[in-house]
């Protein structure tokens, strides 16, 4: 049994569940108000003892299993939700080898001297004469000593060896606090404090844990404005985002992340109430770090100053100008990047502009009411850059005309979207008052990522014979697994499933497909192998696999070994069980809504409506796919003929 299956069995999800939410017993199922939005009158949360699973069929239309119910809730991601769940189920997890112990073990030991560091610069801030112009600084900028507190800022004293000293006379080595990026290393022999007479920001993982630190100078004369710990074992600032371990939650119940330039500006928003910001730790956004906040969000917002957002940055931006923070502290804009970005992770980036001269601290200092309203006024992304090109321009000259065309064309042919393309280049005519025709052509050609060699067919010819028959499966669990078995081992073939996906008129595969937690991570996995080309996607996801997963992939893996992925009824096969979980998904709902239904007419809530609408969309959906199915298997039969 595995990590997942041994928590799962010790765990009830209805005892779980109900320490946040009133359940009450409705035949062999429980129900109750969803905890994830707000609802009163009918209760449209159910949760499934006979499957450990739980749906909102209301606002949310989302479920899982008890791994999915506490990440939703604490805003977890899947690893941090096992080590969780497996603490309170009394579960070990999978041990690591020795030498995997051993690395783990020094990098603890690296984070608690950061610790230490927090510590240390905390109280410069606080407790010395040194520190009072950086706590009067952030006094000024109108920083509480709660929130200071809250998210640990300090000081870093105006010396070459203070803190190497400090440390020093600790016990520490200089070997690790150069590992730890706390101390430089000089050509003559020696080192040096690396932060000098800068406030100090602990920077720390999605997990809470310390990675690193930001540094902003208080003295014009010390170059660069903001500095950040070099990188290390610890800290890559392509994969951080600043404030996400404490804006996690936030993001998963508002269903929203918003990107601003700077340490301060999270803090400020926080400080007014708004938790849900992050800041990258450059100034060019990665899809690493995208990729992050898309597991906790779709709809993801950018809050740029004036003159990020504007023609100059913009300009730069096409350019795909990146720099880091270590260099300059003015943000670049890449929307060329971010259109590419926001098409790969299927995600809804936004861009909103502040008031000319405001920081988004100043803003909510000003009116807290104003936030929201510039969140609300957020334009896609290539709205954005065209509206701020067309800006103050003289839009009846040719000229013009033409350069603002020729920057945003390009952003318009990379949507792959059709209808998104045909919809801005109607947008971009009228703005610039020319005909259609004049702006569209076709659209680029798509790379698709690299796919690794497929192997040849077994010598036996038993590839097959090792095939699970899915439709003699009575369990959701097996068909979900049967599914991932074959897409764990080959990847690529997410590519022809979702073409033949879209020849149906039907969505693209995505982790809605699978009810659970485990299967989901895996199959995120699978997707995000395919945009790499440093390793064979299938090594790829076996090696980012959370540990205690392994198992659950191995057994997987050796369902399908033999499995040719060039073969036609292997990919068959997957078509229709995917087909075969939505259809399931799609009757479940349909179940409850006609529960949900009855309710309501019985306690004259006009939700009942709504439940009928649902359900006559479910019944289309199910119609769609049952025609997909029927289409699939003749063709099939034409084949065999």
């Amino acid at each position: 049994m595995s990590n997942v299956d041994e928590i799962k069995a010790r765990l009830d999800i209805v005892d779980l569940v109900s320490e946040s939410v009133q359940l009450r017993k409705s035949g062999k199922n429980f129900t109750g108000f969803c905890p994830f939005h707000s609802n009163t009158r009918t209760p449209s949360f159910v949760v499934f003892p006979d499957t450990g699973t739980w749906r909102c069929f209301g606002a949310c239309n989302d479920g899982g299993d008890i791994f999915k119910y506490v990440m939703k809730k604490e805003g977890y991601d899947f690893p941090e939700a096992l080590r969780r769940l497996a603490e309170r189920a009394g579960v070990e997890l999978r041990q690591y080898t020795p030498e995997e112990q051993e690395q783990r073990d020094e990098l603890d030991r690296l984070r608690d001297l950061m610790e230490e560091a927090v510590t240390f610069f905390r109280h410069q801030l606080v407790s010395t004469p040194a520190g009072k112009p950086a706590l009067d600084y952030l006094h000024g900028r109108s920083f509480g000593d709660e929130s200071l507190e809250a998210w640990g800022l300090g000081y870093a004293p105006n010396s070459w060896d203070a803190l190497l000293n400090h440390f020093s006379e600790k016990g520490h080595s200089p070997e690790d606090l150069l590992a730890a990026g706390l101390i430089g290393e000089r050509e003559s022999g020696g080192y040096y404090d690396r932060f000098r007479n800068r406030v100090m920001f602990p920077i720390r993982d999605s997990r809470g844990r310390m990675a690193g630190f930001g540094a902003r100078a208080l003295s014009d004369e010390d170059q660069p404005k903001y500095l950040n710990s070099p990188q290390t074992d610890l800290f890559n600032k392509s994969h951080l985002l600043y404030g996400l371990d404490r804006a996690r939650k936030s993001i998963r119940s508002e269903d929203e992340a918003v990107i601003v330039e700077g340490y301060l500006d999270v803090i400020g928003l926080a400080q007014a109430g708004y938790t849900n910001a992050v800041s990258p730790m450059g100034t060019a956004l990665t899809e690493q770090q995208l990729r992050q906040l898309k597991r906790l969000t779709r709809r993801i917002v950018l809050a740029l100053d004036a003159d990020a957002a504007g023609d100059k940055a913009t300009l730069r931006g096409l350019q795909v100008a990146r720099q880091t923070m270590d260099h300059s502290a003015d943000p670049v804009f890449d929307p060329r990047g971010l259109v590419r970005h926001e098409a790969r992770l299927q995600a809804d980036i936004r861009v909103t502009t502040l008031p000319e001269g405001q920081d988004p601290d100043e803003v909510v200092q000003a009116d807290p009411d104003a936030w929201p309203r510039l969140l609300d006024a957020a334009r896609p992304i290539v709205e954005h850059v065209m509206y701020s090109l067309a800006e103050g321009r003289e839009l009846d000259d040719p000229k013009v005309k033409t350069e603002i065309a020729e920057q945003v064309l390009p952003l318009i042919n990379d949507l792959p979207n059709a209808i998104e393309r045909d919809t801005y280049i109607q947008k971009l005519a009228r703005l610039l008052k020319v005909d259609e025709r004049s702006l569209a052509g076709p659209a680029p050609e798509r790379r698709r990522p690299r796919p690794f060699a497929r192997p040849q067919p077994p010598a036996n010819g038993a590839a097959e014979g090792a095939m699970l028959a899915p439709h003699l499966q009575d369990s959701t669990f097996k068909l979900e697994a049967h599914c991932l078995s074959i897409l764990i081992r080959h990847p690529e073939l997410i590519y022809r499933v979702n073409r033949a996906l879209q020849e149906a008129a039907l969505e693209r595969m995505s982790s809605e497909d699978f009810e659970h937690s485990d299967l989901q991570e895996m199959f995120r996995l699978s997707l995000d192998a395919l945009e790499q080309d440093i390793l064979e996607p299938a090594s790829y996801t076996l090696d980012n696999l959370p540990l205690a997963l392994l198992d659950r992939a191995d057994e997987l893996l050796q369902t399908s070994q033999q499995l040719d992925p060039s073969g036609e009824r292997v990919f068959e096969d997957l078509l229709r069980t995917i087909i075969m979980l939505r259809r399931r998904k799609l009757h479940k709902g349909n179940e409850q809504m006609r529960f949900l239904q009855q309710a309501a007419q019985e306690e004259g809530d006009l939700k009942a409506s709504e439940y009928q609408q649902v359900m006559v969309q479910n019944t289309l959906n199910l119609q769609r796919l049952d025609k997909a199915y029927g289409a699939f298997s003749n063709r099939n039969l034409s084949k065999a003929k």
